[in-house]
């Protein structure tokens, strides 16, 4: 099973039950807002969240959990990874703080614990302990209207396309997550276009990965040069205070 939420906008009331459920599941404090933050409701302490969009409608905001995801191939040192049933998870021993995967993900989705002592990326892991024994995600149980479901991603595929192809004029005719960026485990359909939710995301199906493999291909050579030039100045500066702590002796 590949494992997917289905939103439709058009069912979503707005009350936000997603969004209680997945702090109260995973522990999160309450948020701190920061002038620099993104108005668009996540933090390290809000994994998803309702934007309002055009003509009062609701969506949710979350990691898609890509299918071919570009935080995975921008970590060094995989930190994050993509599981078999297609949930994106973070492992916070491996992390080096280094950010790429913030850099790298088209929809601006990671984001950094700034207050912790020991800061650490957070974002949606599509409730991966809960799926992986049989549950399904907070935010889906706790939707009181059911305008996101859980289910197998061709399931979730075929019943979007039922629902646009039964309901003409209602849907824009196309599912957001379906082959955007080589495809999302979190699908959208709507009635209003869900760019605002990713306004600098890019053009295009090919997955993102392909185009960071070279430049991360050249990380493990840049972080030796790294480590061996620091080395050497290191040896400079060591080998020049002693020379002239051996002339002050003189």
């Amino acid at each position: 099973m590949k494992a997917a939420i289905l939103t439709d906008t058009t069912k979503c009331i707005g009350c936000n039950e997603c969004a209680l459920a997945c702090k109260k599941v995973h522990h999160l404090g309450p948020d701190e807002p920061r002038r620099w933050d993104r108005e668009d409701g996540l933090s390290a302490r809000n994994w998803t969240s309702i934007v309002e969009g055009p003509h009062h409608t609701y969506a949710r905001q979350q990691c898609r959990n890509c299918l071919e995801p570009a935080c995975v191939a921008s970590c060094p040192v995989a930190a994050l990874t993509k599981t078999e049933i297609g949930a994106v998870v973070y492992d916070s021993e491996k992390c080096m703080g280094c950010r790429y995967c913030m850099m790298a993900c088209p929809y601006g989705i990671p984001r950094y614990a700034w207050d912790q002592p020991v800061p650490y990326i957070r974002k949606c892991i599509l409730c991966y302990d809960r799926i992986s024994t049989g549950g399904q995600p907070a935010c889906t149980e706790a939707c009181p209207a059911k305008a996101t479901i859980f289910g197998d991603r061709d399931e979730l595929l075929a019943e979007a396309h039922r629902r646009i192809a039964g309901t003409p004029g209602k849907y824009i005719d196309k599912i957001w997550g379906e082959h955007d960026l080589g495809g999302t485990s979190v699908l959208s359909i709507s009635n209003v276009d869900l760019s605002f939710l990713a306004p600098q995301h890019p053009a295009g199906n090919a997955p993102l990965p392909k185009t960071t493999a070279i430049a991360m291909d050249a990380v493990p050579f840049v972080f030796t040069g790294v480590v061996g030039a620091m080395a050497g100045l290191n040896w400079i500066i060591r080998r020049r205070m002693k020379i002239q702590e051996e002339g002050s002796d003189e």
